[in-house]
């Protein structure tokens, strides 16, 4: 198998074993990005000659049998991360000059843990998109299907694992913007507890609902990259000041004796039939593996996409509204008057789908319509809490499909933005009630692309999602290696 194909658990015990350095790999991943970067389009911004050096440094420390868990890995970020002396743009004109004078905590945990950072890789702009097609700079392809969308916002970051441009990725998830694009690439996200990873030097879409997570080639990986980002953060006022299990402990720890919920409301109309059988085997498959299978209720899932576009976008409103030309980032040069020249600054620097946005959300916050759409969007997801609540009174882990449909053609639904919010009905509720969720490959389409399982877990227990997903990824054994959009790119060793 390709260096660039191994996950982090093998190039971990290589690297140690010295049967292969850091430099090597890195050339090896760097090989592989000149290759297919062509035809994938995951990059915004490569930096490899910063990722030599930190390749040089992590052989040094490996030769002393030194280094963290990551040591030598190389690794993708999704472009909403802040990266001191690299260029962090959000996929937005606004910031394409921007060039943070500081690393974000998860930034600075990864180094720390010796992992070689490759450069920052395409997003829907602002995280507000679910097609990875509202990059201002790059749509990046599905490695599967180079004419389909990889999924967003965190489409780069997935294809960028699924393509074998990086071992790894972090992305994040503000309505299913890891699962999804996860799902469509057939690698695993994870979207964490809300509070479980700092957001510290994450630049903000809607922070009540925004998450970072991992995108790996496996569950064992997953596990891994966790341990590594999870963790207090006297910075973030909403990280939560709770002890780190160990992860990787509970993959192996299996299925038998738990309760798997199925939601019948994600199972109704709308929902593909390919992508149903998919997940129903699945689901027979654990209960072979000694889970018990049970139907739970979410009633108030119909109202989730409603409230979840008005309090994000309400938030966004207000987080967006730092971008004005004046401190850092674009600045217009026409306007005469202040107001002109942030009229100007926001029209240029935004595209449309984040103005789309603000004004739907500056609209529901707005004088005499607040208590209409805000207050009334921020009650239905007291609901939306408590029937997650009533649900794990019966169950330890929902189980149901990550996205309705398979990947569709790139452009197919770019003029149809409602069709696009409906793309996410099946992930954005566990936003909204702040919990872990996460996708594992468990079939193809008749097409060939992959097909995502979505697993829920009550608030603190990514445990039980890694013990379920690696039973769905053990027993089904599919392989994923070798995406069928990219054959006959070769790169790397």
């Amino acid at each position: 198998m390709e260096l660039y194909n191994r996950t982090i658990q093998e190039l971990g015990n290589m690297l140690a074993s010295r049967q292969v350095s850091s430099v090597e790999l890195l050339q090896a991943v760097l090989d592989r990005i000149t290759a297919v970067e062509g035809t994938v389009q995951a990059y915004l911004t490569l930096d490899a000659e910063g990722a030599r050096h930190q390749a040089e440094n992590a052989d040094r420390l490996l030769a002393k049998g030194e280094g963290g868990m990551l040591c030598g890995i190389p690794l993708s970020l999704k472009d909403v991360l802040c990266t001191k002396g690299l260029r962090t743009t959000c996929g937005s004109k606004i910031l394409e000059p921007f060039v943070p004078p500081y690393n974000a905590t998860v930034v600075e945990k990864i180094k720390d843990a010796g992992a070689v950072i490759l450069g920052k890789v395409s997003m829907d702009e602002f995280a507000m998109g679910s097609s990875n097609e509202n990059c201002a700079f790059s749509v990046p392809r599905n490695p599967w299907r180079t004419d389909c969308v990889c999924g967003g916002s965190s489409g780069g970051s997935a294809a960028s694992v699924a393509a074998g441009e990086a071992v790894a990725s972090i992305g994040s998830d503000t309505g299913g913007s890891i699962r999804q694009p996860a799902s469509h690439c057939g690698v695993v996200g994870l979207k964490p507890t809300y509070g479980r990873v700092s957001r510290y030097g994450l630049v903000a879409y809607a922070s009540s609902l925004d998450q970072l997570g991992p995108i790996t080639r496996n569950v064992a990986d997953n596990a891994l990259l966790l341990q590594v980002m999870a963790g207090h953060d006297q910075r973030d006022s909403t990280s939560v000041d709770r002890p780190v299990p160990h992860y990787g402990s509970a993959v192996e720890s299996g299925v038998k004796g738990l309760r798997l919920g199925l939601p019948k409301e994600y199972f109704a109309k709308g929902l593909a039939p390919e992508v149903e059988a998919a997940v129903r085997q699945a689901i027979e498959v654990l209960r072979g593996a000694g889970a018990e299978i049970v139907t739970v209720s979410l009633p108030h899932t119909e109202y989730c996409v409603a409230a979840y576009y008005i309090i994000a976008s309400a938030e966004a409103s207000s987080n967006l509204a730092r971008f004005d030309g004046v401190r850092y980032g674009h600045r217009a040069q026409e306007g005469d008057t202040l107001q002109a020249m942030y009229s100007a600054t926001r029209s240029q620097g935004f595209g449309d789908e984040v103005k789309r946005r603000i004004i739907i959300g500056t609209y529901a916050l707005s004088s005499g319509y607040y208590d209409a759409y805000y207050k009334k969007a921020s009650q239905v997801r007291s609901l939306i809490i408590d029937d997650y609540q009533q649900a794990f009174a019966t169950c330890d882990v929902l189980v149901s499909a990550v996205a309705p449909t398979p990947a569709w053609r790139l452009g197919e639904m770019v003029d149809d933005p409602l069709s696009m919010y409906l793309s996410d009905i099946l992930t954005i509720s566990t936003n909204l009630a702040g919990l872990p969720g996460m996708s594992v490959p468990c079939g193809f389409s008749s097409t060939g692309l992959p097909i995502g399982l979505q697993l829920q877990g009550a608030h603190f227990q990514e445990e039980r999602l890694f013990a379920v997903a690696r039973v769905v990824e053990r027993e089904l054994g599919l392989d994923l290696s070798q995406p069928a959009g990219l054959t006959g790119l070769g790169g790397g060793r």
